[in-house]
């Protein structure tokens, strides 16, 4: 609309003036709506992927505190907290929390001394209590009475419980003149084929604590109860790959055991035959080992999951 006293020219220039302004202030516009919806998409994805980590972190409780365990059983010792978050990815504050936790309900220890944690007693039996219940357990046995039928003398499967050897299945033999053990019995760890397999089999730092405080019991005449001895014979059963004992746990009997493996090639039980020696000599109890070897690797089978 021309104003008054406007000429025609002044009015075009004034409608081309206000135009332009107009296609400024649309282009803003635009621009600002196209701004905000790439502001969104933008927010969008990144609260998507906080909310992914957060989930990665925020897994259920049981989930988490199970996990740790894992990471210590995989880290094979005693671990601080700075190994244990590093192995599970997660901050240390999380991993203290559960610990602490773990501890407070009896499952980890504080390893002495040091501010490293250990699996307790509690632990240590309900994983006794697994091992024992998981698998085939007729099939341990049929493999077991095999053995026995194979080397004519009582055979038996055995694993650590604290300091201690519990015997998970056994097999006697059909002569007369045998020791009777019944599975769930316990016997000593230094002075035992089995036990001093399986003390030998723990990673360095822990047999090394264990041995400090095992009560060395001379339970015959050829009991080791110097640890210098029992370390140094520990160290040939690493070497050779196989333990035996020379009437150290009762006089008159000896044995011989192997290591039952898995996947990952550590020991987690021991097969084990034993036999007066008036029957059997060591010599020829040492013999035996191939067999117990062969049925180690079919027990050890019995365990995969």
């Amino acid at each position: 609309m021309r104003r008054k006293g406007q000429s025609e020219s002044e009015t075009k220039k004034t409608v081309k003036r206000n135009n332009a302004r107009l296609e400024i202030v649309a282009r803003n516009a635009f621009s600002q709506r196209s701004l905000r919806r790439h502001m969104g998409r933008s927010r969008h994805k990144q609260l998507a992927e906080q909310r992914s980590e957060a989930g990665r972190h925020s897994r259920p409780a049981v989930t988490r505190a199970l996990g740790l365990l894992e990471a210590l059983v995989a880290i094979e010792g005693p671990a601080s907290l700075i190994e244990l978050a590093r192995h599970l990815d997660i901050p240390q504050a999380t991993a203290f929390r559960l610990c602490q936790r773990l501890e407070d309900e009896g499952y980890l220890i504080r390893e002495g001394g040091t501010r490293k944690y250990a699996v307790s007693a509690r632990l240590t039996r309900l994983g006794i209590g697994i091992l024992r219940s998981t698998g085939p357990l007729s099939a341990r046995h049929a493999i077991l009475a095999d053995l026995v039928e194979s080397v004519g003398e009582t055979c038996n499967l055995t694993a650590l419980a604290g300091a201690e050897v519990l015997y998970l299945d056994r097999v006697e033999t059909r002569w007369p003149l045998r020791l009777m053990l019944e599975p769930g019995s316990r016997v000593p760890m230094h002075c035992t084929a089995s036990g001093k397999l399986l003390l030998a089999s723990l990673p360095k730092p822990t047999r090394q604590q264990i041995l400090k405080t095992l009560k060395l019991t001379p339970n015959t005449a050829n009991s080791m109860t110097n640890r210098a001895d029992l370390d140094r014979d520990l160290q040939r059963i690493v070497r050779r790959g196989y333990s035996t004992d020379n009437e150290e746990f009762l006089a008159g009997l000896i044995a011989v055991a192997v290591p039952i493996k898995d996947e990952r090639g550590r020991t987690f039980a021991a097969v084990a035959c034993h036999a007066p020696v008036a029957r059997l000599d060591l010599k020829s109890a040492i013999a035996l080992v191939p067999a117990l070897q062969t049925a180690a690797a079919k027990l050890a089978k019995t365990f995969e999951v």
